[in-house]
């Protein structure tokens, strides 16, 4: 029978009302709605979400030479990852992605990241989330620009065959002369997260979340996913579920420690 569900920011349902309720559909829905608290107040007390902010990741001297890296060479357009016919693929479009990205390929750059990334934040990880890292996933400067309308539309990081291996999203913020471009978290209100410059925001990549609209000037961004060995081996494995123009991962390139012989 056709109905109208409630949901709460949660996206669990809060009402069932169907068509034919005797009340009369809209009286109910609409009387209904208009008891509901705000959506910040949707738990009837102020809610956070599971986000892990820990400053001085990165020291702002290499803040500094990673956004001047992008500055010289510039970035590519960023889409994000999708399931078409069963394969996953990269698409590109404005209305739910604006962002332009850097992959670091120096090996000696890579590396100086890593360390920073071992020495500074896996341990926090591992200690509040009870997570071993052993992986990370992309070496990338991002980049929102005002001028073009950078934002990232809500999402997960962890829905389809090329990302479920994801378990952890790192967003290190390079610089803070920018107005929004904030972190949301939509089930858990309005709230948003900043970390500082150098600083990290670290969550769930089963989490609903997204970037707000930039305002002024450009952030820049380090941006990865941390996961473990089980992790890897379903990223190989999800290999064969890839669109055939997209990298396939070899297994080698991604270790946060060296692999023991």
């Amino acid at each position: 029978m056709p109905r109208t569900i409630v949901l709460d920011p949660m996206l669990r349902a809060v009402a069932n009302i169907p068509w034919d309720h005797p009340d009369g559909h809209l009286n109910v829905l609409h009387g209904l709605l208009a008891s509901l608290p705000r959506v910040d107040d949707a738990a009837g007390v102020p809610m956070n979400a599971p986000v892990l902010l820990i400053p001085r990741v990165f020291d702002f001297p290499f803040c500094e030479l990673l956004v001047k890296l992008y500055d010289q060479m510039g970035g590519a357009e960023s889409g994000f990852m999708l399931d078409v016919a069963g394969k996953t693929q990269t698409v590109i479009e404005h209305r739910l992605k604006r962002r332009r990205d850097l992959t670091l390929v120096t090996p000696e750059l890579r590396q100086a990241v890593r360390d920073r990334i071992v020495r500074r934040l896996v341990p926090a990880v591992e200690m509040f989330f009870q997570f071993k890292a052993t992986r990370m996933d992309r070496y990338i400067v991002a980049c929102y620009d005002s001028e073009v309308g950078g934002h990232f539309f809500r999402h997960r990081d962890n829905v389809n065959a090329g990302a479920q291996h994801r378990r952890f999203a790192v967003t290190i913020n390079l610089n803070n002369d920018y107005d929004g471009c904030d972190l949301q978290f939509p089930e858990f209100g309005r709230k948003v997260y900043k970390a500082p410059m150098g600083g990290a925001a670290v969550f769930s990549c089963g989490a609903l979340h997204q970037v707000t609209p930039i305002t002024r000037g450009k952030r820049y961004a380090f941006l990865a996913f941390l996961y473990g060995e089980a992790d890897a081996a379903l990223r190989e494995a999800s290999n064969a579920r890839l669109d055939e123009r997209e990298e396939r991962y070899s297994g080698t390139n991604d270790y946060l420690f060296p692999p023991r012989a």
